[in-house]
């Protein structure tokens, strides 16, 4: 796997998922044709600068959860700002069928 080029996928996948809408790690691989790479995205993710525009904050894990500790500054910043964006979450949890973007092939 040439990771350059996976890294370059990953991440125009996740500036493409729209406002308001999210994705799981699981999906993006899947989209970038790994489909069991859902830990390698998370990883991508995670080295992105502090200062990144690319919406990282739209991609949660299968469960519909963010993936980072509750009550940790990344989590926080996570729920703001997809609150901002009218996502609405009940006891932790999105609604995937409400907000979760289509599975293309």
């Amino acid at each position: 796997m040439q990771t350059a080029p996976l890294n370059e996928l990953i991440w125009q996948i996740v500036a493409s998922i729209p406002e308001g809408k999210v994705a799981t790690y699981g999906q993006i691989a899947t989209l970038a044709g790994y489909p069991n790479h859902a830990r390698y995205v998370g990883t991508t993710l995670k080295k992105l600068p502090k200062d990144t525009g690319l919406p990282w904050h739209r991609v949660v894990n299968a469960r519909g959860e963010s993936s980072f500790p509750k009550g940790s500054d990344a989590y926080k910043r996570q729920m703001e700002r997809l609150e901002a964006e009218g996502v609405i979450f009940r006891n932790g949890r999105l609604s995937f069928s409400r907000y979760g973007i289509e599975q293309r092939p």
